[in-house]
């Protein structure tokens, strides 16, 4: 009597362990999004104090950049450019600030577009696999992140995302709008880790006469 006993207080034992694991692993079911950012080093973005870099555009013979410091625990923003530096604090925007807040919106986009994955809210997020890349005609997933049509410097545009079964992106998709017709398609190559972080310092149309690159980045963690 007293083995059998044992014997059920083991399995019911078991059983319970084994609904505490399934449980568990519910419970840190990842999103294709966050799998992308964890993939892109969003676990180490807690640790970052200060973001600078160069936004650069080349388009034929003519170039573009303007430069960033970005203190994220404080939101406070530094715009440098070859005529101006103009510092804001982006909980405390103005009608001087507010123009250089839309670029640093555009910029950072670029630069950490696989953490505004997890970042935005007011989304809606579909992925699909085996899907054919715009540039490389490889077979890649996609994720399609579509904006709402309130808030926001660009209320209703969709992006879609193609990555690999790493869930590190290789090109994207911009579409204005919503539209069925892509407004802008980009590589997303020359990927650096930095302090954890994995950014990708190129960005290059289809045609070859168009380049979108960083420069200057450093990360400064506590």
């Amino acid at each position: 009597m007293k083995n059998q006993l044992l014997t059920a207080l083991i399995i019911c034992s078991l059983i319970s362990c084994k609904n505490n694991a399934e449980k568990k692993s519910q419970s840190v079911q990842l999103t294709t999004a966050e799998k992308i950012a964890k993939a892109h080093g969003i676990d180490h973005w807690a640790n970052v104090s200060q973001l600078n870099f160069t936004f650069n555009v080349d388009r034929d013979t003519v170039h573009f950049e303007r430069s960033w410091i970005w203190k994220p625990k404080t939101q406070d923003v530094t715009l440098i450019t070859s005529t101006d530096t103009i510092s804001f604090n982006r909980t405390k925007l103005d009608s001087t600030s507010i123009k250089a807040d839309q670029g640093f919106i555009n910029d950072k986009y670029w630069l950490l577009a696989p953490f505004q994955l997890v970042w935005d809210s007011g989304t809606t997020i579909t992925d699909s696999i085996n899907s054919m890349a715009p540039i490389s005609k490889a077979t890649l997933n996609k994720l399609t992140i579509t904006y709402g049509n309130d808030g926001g410097y660009t209320p209703g545009d969709a992006y879609d995302f193609f990555y690999d079964d790493n869930y590190k992106i290789k090109e994207w998709i911009f579409r204005k709008g919503n539209t069925q017709e892509p407004s802008m398609i980009t590589t997303f190559e020359n990927y650096e880790e930095f302090n954890g972080i994995n950014i990708a310092k190129d960005h290059k149309k289809p045609d070859g006469n168009w380049k979108l690159y960083f420069t200057n980045i450093s990360i400064k963690t506590e």
